[in-house]
Parts: structure tokens; C-alpha cells; sequence
């Protein structure tokens, strides 16, 4: 009979199949003790990361503009620290006293500015002294035209002398709307309300004029 000669190409498994039972087992028992080990080690890694993460509020649902947030559209999330953006809100509680000023998508973070706080006016002008101030317009169309985050003018009509006549009179220029009011059925159009941010010299002037005139905008 022709003696038959080792493979000089044998494979690990040609090799492994060859050796003694004992041998073999052995070597299984050393090579899944091995992959066990590196299992753990992913494992104690993936954990430490998700523990190093950060919990931050995020949108639990679609939110539309003007509404006050409840603590069923919010819940917390776990983001590494250095995808967290600035100003988030952290603390739940703290969110669901503020009102949503844009839209803002499920899984979203919120941030200060995308909320109805003090910095929401500074960061939509770029200044910190910003002031947010309501305004009913007179034309209910053009409140409906209007979208967070369009520039405009706010004006009013001013008597000119004692003939009468009235001429127009910009009160701010360079204005940010940051939130319009829904509509509501049971509302009528003119009861809804803009806010808008501008300066604080600004802000009394245009707040004065909206208890005893008619207001309008001129877009940018």
C-alpha cells in the first residue's frame, strides 16, 4: 500500500482533524475560553462608553411651534459628550415649563433656543440684551404669511398736525419673529399673537404703541 504523505497546503482544519482527540479538545477548549475573553473585553468597553455618555432632553414626538411642552413629549437620551450641542436642556422638569418657539423633530435635542427663554431673543439677534415683545397685527393675513424666523419691520400710523392726516412711522427695523400663535377655531384671526425679538429700546416703543394703534410688518 502507497504511504501517504502530509499535505504541505494543509489547511488549519486538515491539521486540527489529524492530531489526537485530546489534543483537539484542548485546542477548542483554548480557542473559546480566547473568544469568550474577547467577547468580554467588547463588552466592558461598549459599557464604559454608554456610562461616560451624557443624559440630555430630547423630543419624544413631532412638536409644532407655540406649544407649552408636557412631560409626554420629552424623555432623556444618552449622548457622548462631545456631540452634545450647547445649551441643551438636561432636566426634564426644567423643559416642560418653557414653550416650543420652532419645529422640532422626534429624537431632536432641545436646546434654550429652540425653547421660550430669556436667551431665545439674544440668540436670534446676536446680542444678549434682546426682548421679546407680543404684537397683534391689524391684517390677520399677513400673520399668516408670517414663519419663525423671518426679518421685518414694525409699523405704525401717526397723526401729522392738526389736519389729521396720518402718515406711517416705523417703530423697529431688523426684527426676528421667533413664534406665531396656532390658529384656533374657536379664536378669532386678529386674537392671534406674534412675538418678536428686537432691542429693548425698541421693545417699549413698538409695546406702547400696540395698546393704543394699529401695527403691521414689512418683510425682509
Amino acid at each position: 500500500m502507497p504511504q501517504r504523505h502530509a499535505r504541505l497546503d494543509s489547511t488549519m482544519l486538515d491539521r486540527l482533524l489529524v492530531r489526537p482527540g485530546w489534543t483537539r479538545t484542548v485546542l477548542v477548549r483554548r480557542s473559546t475560553a480566547g473568544a469568550l475573553a474577547f467577547l468580554a473585553a467588547v463588552l466592558f468597553v461598549r459599557d464604559a462608553a454608554a456610562t461616560d455618555r451624557v443624559p440630555i432632553v430630547v423630543a419624544a414626538r413631532d412638536l409644532a411651534p407655540g406649544r407649552p411642552l408636557q412631560p409626554e413629549d420629552v424623555r432623556i437620551a444618552g449622548y457622548e459628550p462631545g456631540t452634545v450641542p450647547n445649551g441643551v436642556i438636561t432636566d426634564i422638569d426644567d423643559a416642560t415649563t418653557h414653550t416650543v418657539a420652532g419645529p422640532i423633530r422626534a429624537g431632536e435635542p432641545l436646546t434654550d433656543v429652540r425653547l421660550l427663554t430669556p436667551r431665545l431673543a439674544g440668540a436670534a439677534l446676536g446680542s444678549a440684551d434682546g426682548r421679546i415683545v407680543p404684537v397683534r397685527l391689524t391684517d390677520a393675513a399677513v400673520t399668516d404669511l408670517l414663519r419663525e424666523g423671518d426679518i421685518v419691520d414694525v409699523l405704525t400710523v401717526q397723526a401729522d398736525g392738526d389736519g389729521g392726516e396720518q402718515s406711517a412711522r416705523i417703530l423697529t427695523t431688523d426684527s426676528v419673529v421667533v413664534l406665531i400663535s396656532e390658529k384656533d377655531a374657536r379664536q378669532r384671526s386678529s386674537d392671534r399673537v406674534v412675538l418678536v425679538a428686537m432691542s429693548p429700546e425698541d421693545a417699549t416703543a413698538v409695546a406702547a404703541a400696540s395698546l393704543v394703534s394699529s401695527l403691521t410688518v414689512t418683510f425682509h
